[in-house]
């Protein structure tokens, strides 16, 4: 069973996406914000952080930086699941895939459940 670490500002979208993952066997915990999603990470190691760009207080980017800034978590694959279309990275392509180690980017309003899933078990495969 993968960990997942969901941060996700909504509340009903978080409770959509966290029975997703549970229905197709990942163990999520789910976070409002980046303090609280650090906090989470470091209590169990995820082996998979999907999120949200657009977070209260602290974006999704000040919570990658930090995040890669611990050496235990420099590996850990990223999904970006957001409202913001990649276009608005487009000039920082190596910003996010590189020095923050995003291993994809999804948008949300062209990504259904299926295919959320199906890309975090591209990266956290479920153990049988």
């Amino acid at each position: 069973m993968a960990q997942i670490l969901l941060v996700e500002p909504d509340r009903v979208s978080a409770e959509i996406y966290y029975q997703a993952l549970q229905r197709a066997g990942h163990d999520a915990m789910v976070c409002a914000s980046a303090q609280a999603a650090i906090l989470a990470a470091d209590k169990t190691k995820p082996d998979l952080v999907v999120l949200e760009l657009q977070l209260v207080n602290h974006s999704g980017i000040e919570f990658l930086y930090e995040f890669r800034s611990y050496p235990d978590w420099q590996a850990i694959p990223v999904i970006i699941h957001t409202h913001v279309p990649s276009s608005e990275f487009a000039g920082a392509r190596n910003l996010l895939m590189g020095e923050l180690g995003v291993s994809k980017y999804l948008y949300k309003p062209q990504t259904n459940l299926q295919k959320l899933i199906s890309v975090a078990a591209e990266f956290a495969p479920v153990s049988q």
